[in-house]
């Protein structure tokens, strides 16, 4: 029997995608220009959990089929955002980042099938070829930022397993959950309190997280409502596309360096936007 979520993605589920993935590159470039990126990270979480807490007191609790998803993407992410600062240590953020999220965009397509039995269509699959390619381009890109070192790559594939392994799983719960609002109210405010146990124990300062709310309160909106327009897409179509053009935010995020934080304009960066887009159109096709 043919799964219910293969096949192309209509205008409606690639639009909130999209949306999703400019949201994610406008928090995370706003906790980038911090000078204190750790407090600007945990005030954001917490800023979208107290947005959260009306959320689900309105939509209820996930059902419990969703609970072993919800618990396993919470263990997932903590381990993706550990292997990221792991990579940080031996190499810039222009090279660690898009290179986890265009190898995450990859591994999602084997782990979709085996948990979900979603396989897309062969424009589909080009589509994602050439979004992972435009990150891989911008990786390439910054060399500026320092070289890739052997240890980085380590951590980069194991951010990419884990953030591959994340996304199934929200796919999965929300799902089960049939409730987005549920669903991401219930993980956001998990997450967020798990973070905040983490970095206290890390001696981050709660003042200096406090000092950081001008730059957290509009993070942490654009953060929740990212994270809900991704659910949604989850919900109704097929995981591998939604979370290729999810990692768009890396080419979104390239722009806005360029655009607002007035950073140098790589040559790269229009053929990175450039495959973006015709891998954006494709997914929608395929």
């Amino acid at each position: 029997m043919r799964c219910p979520y293969a096949g192309a993605m209509d205008n409606l589920l690639v639009g909130a995608a999209l949306l999703s993935a400019v949201l994610h590159a406008a928090w995370n470039a706003a906790v980038k220009a911090s000078p204190h990126p750790a407090q600007a990270m945990l005030g954001q979480m917490l800023v979208s959990a107290v947005l959260a807490l009306p959320l689900l007191a309105w939509a209820g609790l996930p059902p419990p089929a969703a609970w072993p998803w919800l618990a396993a993407s919470l263990l997932l992410n903590v381990g993706a955002v550990a292997a990221l600062l792991r990579g940080y240590v031996h190499a810039g953020l222009g090279i660690v980042y898009p290179m986890a999220r265009a190898s995450s965009v990859l591994l999602v397509l084997p782990l979709a099938a085996a948990v979900a039995g979603e396989r897309p269509a062969p424009l589909g699959m080009l589509g994602i070829a050439l979004v992972s390619t435009a990150m891989l381009i911008l990786a390439l890109g910054t060399g500026r930022e320092g070289k890739l070192k052997g240890p980085a790559l380590g951590w980069i594939l194991a951010a990419g397993v884990f953030g591959a392994g994340y996304a199934v799983c929200d796919a999965q719960g929300v799902r089960q959950s049939q409730s987005p609002l549920a669903y991401g109210a219930a993980l956001t405010i998990v997450n967020a309190a798990t973070w905040a146990w983490l970095q206290q124990r890390a001696g981050v300062s709660m003042a200096g997280v406090a000092a950081q709310w001008r730059r957290a309160l509009p993070a942490g909106v654009a953060a929740m409502l990212s994270y809900l327009l991704i659910l949604w897409a989850f919900q109704h179509g097929p995981i591998a596309l939604g979370a290729a053009l999810r990692d768009t935010s890396a080419v979104f995020a390239a722009l806005i360096a360029v655009t607002i934080l007035k950073e140098p304009l790589d040559r790269r960066v229009p053929l990175a936007v450039l495959l973006a887009t015709v891998g954006s159109m494709l997914i929608r096709l395929g």
